[in-house]
């Protein structure tokens, strides 16, 4: 089993880069590991995670990140499973009034890949190997600071996390057939830009805990080793 760690930087992978079972990085046939850094936003993540996906073929693809959450219920550093992921700023304003895709009948909401405008993930049952609580993602070019976009993106989309990457990974995933799953921990409320309020430290190490975590559950699981 193949499996490539990618995020939007190194920094969000390093700590577990550094720890990781060495046994994990060698090219050992049955369960190998390999880090990726595809860079930041939905442009450069799917270019570099498609260049990833044909040079290295993995079996699973692993996006851990930091994100925003719109829930001010949940405490930072507190780390997720996206079981779904859009693009939210792909549309136009008319009249003040916010259209994506679907509204201008510019595509289908089940048009491949996806599946009532949205892209969930549909290996997240096998591949959840921690039961980690799930939330659904929303992926901006533009991180959110107005009031009608937070009300847009958490009401009518019903979206818990806000990133810059998720909807690209799963995109490809589901558009190749490619198993993926989606980390997250989260570093600040969205629309919060004082930094002094965020938890970036915190969200790291959890998120990076909780990924060795997960590579030591998945490497004994019998049918992933």
């Amino acid at each position: 089993m193949r499996v490539i760690i990618t995020a939007a930087t190194n920094g969000e992978w390093m700590p577990s880069f550094q720890k990781i079972n060495p046994a994990f990085t060698t090219n050992n046939k049955r369960f190998s590991v390999g880090f990726h850094e595809s860079g930041i936003g939905l442009l450069a993540s799917s270019v570099s995670m498609m260049k990833m996906f044909v040079q290295e073929t993995p079996t699973l693809i692993i996006q851990i990140g930091i994100c925003g959450s719109f829930d001010k219920k949940i405490p930072l550093g507190k780390v997720f499973a996206v079981k779904d992921d859009f693009a939210g700023d792909i549309g136009v304003t008319e009249n003040k009034v916010w259209k994506d895709l679907y509204d201008l009948k510019l595509d289908k909401p089940n048009d491949a890949p996806y599946e009532k405008k949205s892209l969930p993930n549909p290996w997240l049952k096998q591949y959840n190997v921690l039961n980690l609580p799930t939330k659904k993602g929303v992926t901006v070019n533009t991180i959110s600071t107005d009031k009608n976009k937070l009300d847009l993106y958490s009401g009518r989309y019903k979206a818990s996390l806000e990133s810059m990457e998720g909807a690209a990974l799963h995109y490809i995933g589901r558009d190749l057939n490619i198993p993926f799953i989606q980390i997250r921990a989260v570093s600040n409320y969205v629309g919060e830009r004082n930094k002094a309020k965020w938890k970036m430290k915190e969200a790291i190490y959890n998120l990076n805990e909780t990924l060795l975590q997960y590579l030591d559950a998945l490497h004994k699981l019998p049918n992933h080793a």
